[in-house]
């Protein structure tokens, strides 16, 4: 009997139809319904990875645009590079390795942060400025009393620090010393504290003379020429404790945003690149300490003692 050019061979199962006639990594498709499985499926993966890298370059490109270091987060370490500007030649052995800015979470612990709270209230009880800004430098003794500065250490005739507190504020001193230099590559023995290091508390009082007026945007370098590195401790919370009083970096085209976090340390090379601001305070009470340090010995400054 002839066998029909339809039927498959006995003992044979017959080719289903849009299978391949190979399982092989590239086996060609047979029908135009299996086309999708051979080579150009490749194609066709690689401009879907092309399309979903650009979408993502574009969403971070908009990302860094205004970006903002919100109090909900736990950043170990976050840090933004940024061009240099001018001035760091001087000191090769200080130039960073690039120039930028960083915050790090939980740099001081509760205890820490409690303890150099307790400080700088205890400090301002004894002045207080006319307006919504009051500094104490422990090194100088500056505070702000009215519309003026005087010395602690002369106007105040009891002992308002103890041993135990300039220990403490040591000891946060050099642990953000050896950070700076860590993060920035500058050997430990380059950097050295300057003037002005202080507690400063901000509210939302009326300015009473221009050292009120801490809103307005700056360069620290040209503020004070002998910084070259600028940190900030944050010793109490933005929403928590106070409203507004968020550290702005002002860029080109762009804002980077800084909520403070008690126990959050920013810091950052001073020069044009990290031109900045603080936004008013709106309400509560905002405490932090500046400590900053130069490459230049001359600017120098010893650890406080009282």
């Amino acid at each position: 009997m002839k066998r029909s050019k339809e039927a498959p061979k006995e003992g044979k199962p017959a080719k289903k139809e849009g299978r391949v006639a190979k399982r092989g990594r590239f086996s060609t498709p047979t029908t135009a319904a299996g086309i999708l499985t051979g080579p150009l499926r490749y194609v066709l993966r690689f401009l879907l990875i092309v399309g979903v890298a650009f979408v993502i370059d574009r969403y971070q490109r908009s990302l860094v645009k205004n970006s903002r270091v919100a109090v909900s987060e736990v950043n170990l370490l976050r840090k933004m590079n940024v061009t240099c500007g001018k001035g760091y030649e001087k000191f090769p052995k200080c130039t960073p390795s690039a120039c930028g800015r960083v915050v790090m979470d939980r740099f001081a612990s509760t205890k820490e942060v409690d303890g150099l709270l307790d400080i700088a209230k205890r400090g301002m009880a004894h002045g207080g400025g006319a307006g919504g800004a009051t500094i104490l430098d422990l090194h100088s003794g500056a505070l702000s009393r009215g519309k003026e500065f005087v010395s602690i250490y002369k106007a105040v005739k009891e002992t308002v620090f103890t041993k135990e507190d300039f220990d403490l504020y040591k000891t946060v001193k050099d642990r953000v010393k050896r950070t700076i230099g860590f993060e920035f590559k500058v050997p430990d023995d380059r950097l050295y504290l300057t003037h002005p290091t202080f507690f400063s508390r901000m509210n939302d009082q009326p300015p009473a003379t221009s050292h009120d007026e801490y809103w307005h945007p700056h360069i620290d370098r040209i503020t004070y020429p002998s910084f070259y590195y600028t940190s900030l401790l944050y010793l109490t919370t933005f929403g928590e404790d106070f409203t507004g009083g968020e550290f702005v970096f002002i860029d080109t085209n762009s804002n980077h945003t800084v909520e403070p976090s008690a126990g959050r340390l920013s810091f950052f090379t001073s020069g044009s690149e990290n031109k900045h601001r603080v936004t008013r305070v709106e309400g509560g009470t905002r405490y932090a300490i500046t400590i900053s340090f130069t490459c230049d010995k001359k600017f120098a400054i010893q650890d406080p003692s009282g």
